[in-house]
């Protein structure tokens, strides 16, 4: 909580990625939530990135159960 007050103050902006890293295992951190991150150049932050979107996701799980319902009606 005090970090993200700190980063909206004073924070990065994180305008330079490094690319996109996938990880094989369960991880900790940034990577938990979609299982690729990127990481901050400036900072040295892992920020959560998800492949399909093609862009940096904020730090909660999303369910997508629009996805599942397309494919119903497909079939």
């Amino acid at each position: 909580m005090i970090s993200q007050l700190f980063d909206a103050v004073f924070g990065c902006r994180h305008a330079h990625y490094s690319f996109p890293i996938t990880v094989r295992k369960n991880r900790r951190g940034a990577s938990a939530i979609t299982g690729t991150y990127v990481v901050c150049l400036d900072c040295s932050r892992e920020l959560p990135y998800d492949w399909k979107e093609m862009k940096v996701v904020s730090g909660q799980r999303q369910n997508h159960p629009v996805g599942s319902l397309a494919t119903k009606e497909a079939a």
